[in-house]
């Protein structure tokens, strides 16, 4: 018999958990213990266990997130946009929303189940009753009802798009959102050589320029006591580059990088760029199975275009990634243009969502998804022979 269970903290998390074949680190425990530790003040994560008798044979991860206008709104120009985007937030999203899978990182890193042991209409029905069962329970705990709920990020190719009667079904309509920047290492490429000898012209001398205004900068990795201690550094540097984002639903809490570094070891990685003997920014990844997946990162704004740190750190992730033979290094979304220009490649992707109220409300709702994550306009560019 098919049935499912609720774990409200990762020490609840069954051995069998981490024992399911899932190549995806951000559905372990480790990261999900991390992540349990360092949440942002407006993120509550909830774990999912779909059984067939007694063998777990798939698992979500929910956020339950409270949308907040300090936390959703920092800094936008447009003050137009702002008021219009606080006028549907503070009518339409604010309040508690479910969230099938991780909102602080781009990407499906949020289901898996065995598909030699249940099918995916039965699991996607058990995460439907997950779901339902959580709602009942937060309005039971904390007299708050859920507003929205999602599943994030899908690629075109997933074979989740093929549910359109579940999704129909259940009223969750589907949102294209910015792509995923993706740059696939190609196999006959062994060293970082390899990749600016395959850069044409124009872009290998912008390769070459950028790590010359770079050449008063240090890098060097941080271990788990650096972390410790340039914890408010890095925090201050992160923030820097957080607050400027016109919308945003979460900050992180201010020991993130450090309970990661903790539990994940020398899986989290974090490196600082430094002028003299001071912490001027910094960059993380994370080693994902046979891909490397960018994480955040942060700089000093006025050092920023004089020395190309933000190019540099694309640079430095993309010749890593080169070098210690992966296949893939995730680059998640924004700034498209600039990351293309190093060798990713868009993948669109999409969301499924809801709102519990009403036709009229989730035809509101579109526009909010495309305030909040515009698919922009954008000029791909082409570096390689």
């Amino acid at each position: 018999m098919t049935h499912f269970k609720l774990y409200n903290s990762v020490a609840e998390l069954p051995d069998s958990w981490d024992a399911l074949p899932v190549n995806d680190i951000f559905l372990k425990s480790p990261f999900l213990g991390a992540l349990e530790a360092s949440s942002p003040d407006n993120i509550s994560t909830y774990f999912l266990g779909v059984y067939s008798s007694e063998t777990l044979v798939g698992i979500a991860i929910i956020q339950r997130v409270k949308m907040y206008l300090d936390d959703v709104f920092r800094r936008t120009s447009n003050k137009f946009f702002k008021r219009i985007g606080k006028w549907l937030i503070t009518r339409i999203v604010k309040g508690n929303a479910l969230i099938i899978g991780n909102l602080m990182h781009t990407g499906q890193h949020g289901l898996y189940f065995d598909a030699s042991q249940i099918s995916e209409d039965d699991f996607l029905a058990m995460i439907s009753e997950g779901i339902d069962q959580l709602s009942n329970d937060i309005k039971t705990a904390y007299n708050k009802n859920i507003r929205i709920i999602g599943l994030k990020d899908y690629f075109e190719n997933d074979p989740i798009h093929n549910n359109e009667e579940f999704f129909q079904s259940h009223k969750l309509y589907r949102a294209q959102v910015q792509p995923n920047m993706l740059f696939e290492i190609p196999e006959a490429w062994n060293t970082s050589e390899d990749y600016v000898s395959a850069f044409n012209k124009k872009y290998r001398r912008r390769y070459r320029t950028a790590r010359k205004k770079s050449k008063d900068l240090q890098c060097f990795e941080l271990n788990l006591n650096d972390v410790n201690l340039r914890s408010d550094d890095l925090y201050r540097l992160y923030l820097n580059v957080s607050d400027n984002a016109g919308v945003n639903s979460f900050k992180l809490h201010q020991r993130h990088f450090y309970e990661l570094k903790k539990e994940l070891g020398e899986r989290f990685k974090i490196y600082g760029y430094f002028l003299e003997d001071r912490l001027v920014g910094f960059y993380t990844f994370i080693k994902n199975f046979d891909k490397i997946e960018t994480y955040f990162l942060g700089y000093t704004p006025e050092l920023q275009h004089k020395h190309q740190m933000y190019l540099n750190m694309l640079f430095d992730m993309a010749c890593y990634g080169i070098d210690n033979g992966y296949k893939t290094v995730i680059f998640a979304r924004t700034a498209m243009e600039i990351k293309s220009s190093i060798g990713a490649k868009p993948f669109p992707m999409s969301i499924y969502l809801k709102h519990t109220n009403s036709v009229i409300i989730n035809t509101i709702l579109k526009l909010v998804v495309k305030y909040a994550n515009p698919v922009r306009d954008w000029e791909e560019r082409h570096p390689f022979k």
